[in-house]
């Protein structure tokens, strides 16, 4: 190799010795365009889009009235493998929230002869490891593994959902963690935020009134016998669907579920749909003092829809448009106008039963009432300035165009098949999702717009200064300035 790069290079100089030589200085003027700018007069093209394929999801229900729900993709050898359950965190008795959450992890802490650390070691061997998410609609456990592992993969899970261990040891440790994790976030302004809306917006007995982690003084108070109580109420067959996503075919999918849960039994039932909440005119602005603190959380919202009704696909487009991206109407002004905050958003959290529409920014401290004036003028501009056909036609654009991005990993295929049965959606939501938001007309989007975004019924919670809030918000007259003490350690707040 060297004799080969030594006559290379001799020959690359007799060349040279033939040919006219040229000194830096005209080198450096052959090589530098005149204008080096000159590229950033025009923008770069943009990229094809994505193509627009729905994933294709299959059912069948067993014979124990386990659902299953298939999504086949076999362009890698992963396969995603769950359990959902119906019941999540609305489903917690009224002084013990986060019972669900608990009760879930501590799935986590040993199942059939394995404890915390075998379960882990178990499938590290398999190239994987467990996880659990609870929502307010459901829950799930699972894993991701290569198609060769998966049938000792589902053994595993199916461990964790049939042969729980449920110890005493196990529960006080899952425990200390949450409240270790509550200990943190209850300093949190933004968890405050999120806890005190649940509240103000559903009301404390609704059962989407409180967050899912629950606090401190409920998750004190848990004990085993609550989360062995709950998982004997909500686990069972017919509450639950063993989901699958990736490389593997209905067919042996209903092998494996038949193998690992044909014999699970119990009476658990799906629960129920919450009911509605009462959407009553704002009354009075709710606040949490935090002293000191050189930002206010403002988060505005008020009940909106479930999940499936007719407005869904029109309020979601209108929410874009008033603050879904970073265009939108609210971050634009509070942002790039007034340099309020870093960013203001909106969205629509449609879930089981009816669910929230929300806005909210965390802004300077100093701006505090300026920055909720600009958030109530943004919300009457959607009567006095109607929604312009370039807004409803970016919004439309951005929200179809992100979704394949959901479905992009065999996780996010089992998610997906996963809040459909939350839901109790139909197989084909996704393709009526696109059909929903093609279909949403100018006029319906404005309708949507005008009826859930008044701002007579958006409740206002705001996490600050108590003295800043004091002098900027109630010479605003928005109502009584209530305050709220949240179920916190005192020098937590």
């Amino acid at each position: 190799m060297r004799r080969i790069l030594l006559a290379s290079t001799l020959l690359a100089a007799s060349l040279g010795c033939a040919t006219t030589q040229t000194t830096p200085a005209e080198n450096a003027a052959v090589q530098q365009p005149a204008d080096p700018h000159a590229f950033r007069a025009q923008a770069p093209e943009p990229g094809q889009p994505p193509e627009l394929v729905t994933p294709t999801f299959q059912k069948k229900v067993l014979d124990n009235g386990l659902t299953l729900l298939v999504a086949e993709r076999h362009d890698l050898p992963l396969v995603s493998v769950n359990v959902a359950f119906s019941a999540g965190s609305s489903v917690d008795p009224k002084d013990k929230a986060g019972l669900a959450e608990i009760t879930y992890e501590t799935l986590l802490e040993g199942a059939g002869k394995l404890d915390a650390m075998g379960l882990d070691k178990a499938f590290a061997d398999l190239g994987s490891s467990p996880f659990v998410s609870v929502g307010h609609d459901g829950a799930m456990v699972g894993t991701q593994v290569l198609t060769r592992n998966l049938d000792e993969a589902t053994r595993l899970v199916a461990d964790i959902v049939l042969r729980p261990q449920f110890r005493q040891a196990s529960f006080d440790r899952r425990k200390q963690q949450q409240l270790a994790d509550l200990a943190l976030q209850v300093g949190n302004p933004r968890y405050l935020a999120g806890e005190t809306f649940a509240e103000v917006v559903f009301g404390a007995e609704h059962p989407y009134g409180k967050l899912g982690s629950g606090t401190p003084a409920t998750v004190a108070k848990l004990r085993l016998t609550d989360a062995k109580r709950f998982w004997a109420e909500h686990a069972g067959p017919r509450a639950a669907a063993f989901v699958v996503a990736g490389n593997i075919t209905m067919e042996e999918a209903e092998a494996l579920a038949r193998k690992h849960f044909g014999k699970w039994s119990g009476k658990a039932k799906p629960t129920p749909k919450p009911a509605a909440p009462q959407s009553d005119a704002r009354e009075h602005v709710t606040f949490v003092a935090k002293p000191g603190l050189n930002q206010t959380v403002i988060v505005m919202g008020r009940p909106a829809i479930e999940a499936g009704h007719p407005d869904e696909y029109a309020l979601e487009l209108a929410s874009k448009v008033f603050g879904g991206f970073f265009g939108s109407r609210l971050n634009m002004n509070l942002r790039e106008a007034k340099g309020y905050t870093y960013g203001a958003r909106a969205y629509v959290d449609g879930r089981r039963g009816v669910g929230p529409v929300v806005a909210s920014s965390s802004v300077r401290a100093d701006v505090t009432g300026p920055a909720l004036q600009e958030f109530l003028a943004e919300l009457k501009g959607i009567k006095a300035r109607p929604i312009t056909t370039e807004e409803l036609e970016a919004a439309r654009e951005g929200v179809i165009r992100s979704l394949p991005g959901s479905f992009e990993t065999v996780g996010g295929l089992a998610g997906a098949a996963a809040s459909l049965f939350w839901k109790d959606e139909p197989l084909d939501h996704y393709a009526k999702m696109i059909e929903g938001y093609q279909n949403a007309d100018a006029a319906a989007v404005q309708a949507a717009a005008e009826k859930y975004f008044d701002p007579a019924q958006m409740h206002i919670v705001l996490v600050g200064d108590p003295k800043v809030i004091q002098e900027q918000v109630k010479p605003l007259g928005l109502g009584e300035l209530r305050e709220r003490n949240p179920v916190v350690p005192a020098a937590a707040r």
